[in-house]
């Protein structure tokens, strides 16, 4: 696992079941994205949080090699739930209002897109910030609100610790719910996206298409025999552009 040294700039490896206390990023791409913006604040508020790494999918992942690529994605979840911290950067909140449910921040396209529930619910603790960078609020402070937003059970976004209520006890379909509405730029990335949340590994072959939910659904009905999956009917949208660590390599975009 790459983490970029906050202080340094400089990245550098780690074993997972080794790694220093880190922060880790969760934000979404425009056509306007300023990259190093992002890192920028992202070093900052880590060092003021006395840590001294981060992880962010720009820079800690060489995405032009696919066998790194498939095994980060495989891992994403365990990179996001083993973070200290994880910095939502909310691009497109640029309101001073504190109408979480009304305002910007409960139309923001972050709540949208498929890659980012895992980035939601992996994580202990969750701080947002707005466009400029200003604190919003946190997962847990705003956990009624995030509920009514994304449909994720509230339980689970206050956390075991403190419901009792884990991840593994909500059926296949409810998770899968959680899912129906988000969007993903590849097709493949509908199965892609929710590795992590069911607990699934399975290899990336972009091209094959719808395929992928089809060996995703095999994977789990290996693994489960919660029969919830055969009452799934929704499915994830995709739309024309880049959004998550695979389209790096086809399109040089990411989330």
């Amino acid at each position: 696992m790459r983490l970029l040294n906050v202080y340094t700039l400089k990245l550098e490896e780690f074993l997972i079941s080794a790694t220093p206390e880190y922060a880790i990023l969760s934000h979404t791409w425009g056509d306007d994205e300023v990259r190093f913006r992002k890192i920028a604040y992202s070093c900052t508020q880590a060092a003021k949080d006395a840590l001294g790494y981060v992880w962010i999918d720009t820079c800690c992942i060489d995405k032009t090699n696919s066998t790194e690529l498939s095994e980060a994605i495989n891992s994403m979840y365990k990179f996001y739930s083993g973070a200290t911290k994880c910095y939502v950067y909310l691009a497109d909140d640029q309101e001073p209002t504190r109408d979480f449910l009304g305002g910007a921040f409960a139309n923001s396209r972050w709540w949208t897109r498929g890659w980012t529930l895992q980035e939601l619910i992996a994580p202990k603790e969750v701080i947002f910030y707005g466009s400029t960078w200003r604190f919003l609020t946190t997962k847990h402070e705003m956990a009624s609100v995030i509920s009514a937003i994304t449909g994720i059970d509230r339980p689970i976004l206050e956390g075991a610790r403190d419901t009792g209520l884990e991840l593994d006890d909500v059926c296949v379909a409810r998770k899968l719910s959680w899912a129906a509405k988000r969007q993903t730029s590849k097709i493949e990335d509908q199965a892609y996206c929710l590795l992590g949340l069911f607990k699934v590994n399975m290899s990336l072959l972009y091209g094959e298409g719808a395929a992928a939910f089809t060996r995703f659904q095999a994977e789990l009905m290996k693994q489960s025999n919660d029969t919830s999956l055969f009452a799934w009917e929704g499915d994830i949208g995709t739309r024309d552009e880049a959004q998550g660590p695979s389209s790096q390599l086809q399109t040089r975009q990411t989330v």
